[in-house]
């Protein structure tokens, strides 16, 4: 991908122009009474609303009219063939459990993504008014305080870090198996942050964030927000997680290397 300056800042002002319509058309639905949730499980409980339906559908309609040429892939309605090498990965509420109970923890994810994975990445909070950027040699926080730089944390021993994850709500017995062993030599562990997980440690607050049965949409923004901030995120056993599946997100190298070597155990 040609990372001239030009395209970059315009790459990057139409990621934020996409969540500014997705926050436009999300917060009318938050905390409002009488939302409705349809499961789309039929085993398990994975809701989705009108608002995330509006938002990724809101967010499509500016890139067909400004990236026409791009691919997307969304988490409700599914991909558009594009013919530049570029995809736009958009989750426009990623935490549905936490919009309809009332929590501030989900946000709206985009990614840009080549050949080569993730790009580009943002998590932005509409109902706290926070943005977390990352890419193109770019790292930032803007919120209710202003706009500052990011950086992970330079914690590198697992008895000083701190660990968010959503188990036990996903995951397969032997892999919360390997997560416990894991939770049981840091510092603190604590649990159902979603995508806000991932910023707070883009912003140097948390240390590692672990998951599992995670969809591609899932965690493409994370991992290019979190290298660009001077973080590691791979798979368990340390290839790529663009894809989904099993992601691990640490604050440095040192750090990522002691959580590996636990979780790589997991069958």
């Amino acid at each position: 991908m040609d990372d001239s300056t030009d395209k970059t800042v315009e790459l990057i002002r139409l990621a934020g122009a996409l969540a500014d319509e997705a926050r436009r058309v999300i917060l009318p639905h938050f905390r409002a009474p009488g939302l409705v949730a349809e499961n789309k499980r039929r085993a398990g409980y994975d809701p989705v609303t009108v608002a995330d339906r509006a938002a990724e559908e809101a967010m499509r309609a500016i890139l067909a009219r400004e990236r026409p040429q791009d691919a997307i892939l969304g988490e409700e309605m599914g991909a558009r063939a594009g013919s530049s090498g570029l995809t736009w990965v958009l989750d426009p509420i990623d935490g549905t459990r936490g919009f309809v109970t009332g929590t501030p923890t989900w946000g709206v994810l985009i990614a840009l993504s080549d050949a080569d994975g993730p790009r580009l990445g943002l998590i932005d909070q509409p109902h706290i008014g926070e943005r977390f950027l990352g890419g193109f040699g770019e790292a930032w926080y803007e919120g209710p305080l202003g706009r500052r730089a990011l950086a992970t944390s330079r914690v590198a021993e697992l008895s000083e870090a701190s660990l968010f994850s959503t188990f036990p709500e996903v995951g397969s017995s032997a892999e919360r198996a390997a997560f416990e062993a894991l939770s049981a030599r840091v510092r603190l562990t604590r649990f159902g942050m979603d995508c806000y997980a991932y910023a707070l440690l883009a912003a140097g607050h948390v240390d590692l964030v672990v998951e599992a049965g995670l969809k591609a949409h899932d965690i493409q923004a994370p991992i290019a927000l979190i290298e660009a901030a001077g973080g590691v995120v791979t798979d368990w056993q340390g290839g790529p997680a663009h894809g989904g599946g099993r992601a691990l997100a640490a604050a440095n190298p040192a750090l990522h290397a002691q959580a590996l070597e636990i979780l790589a155990q997991a069958p």
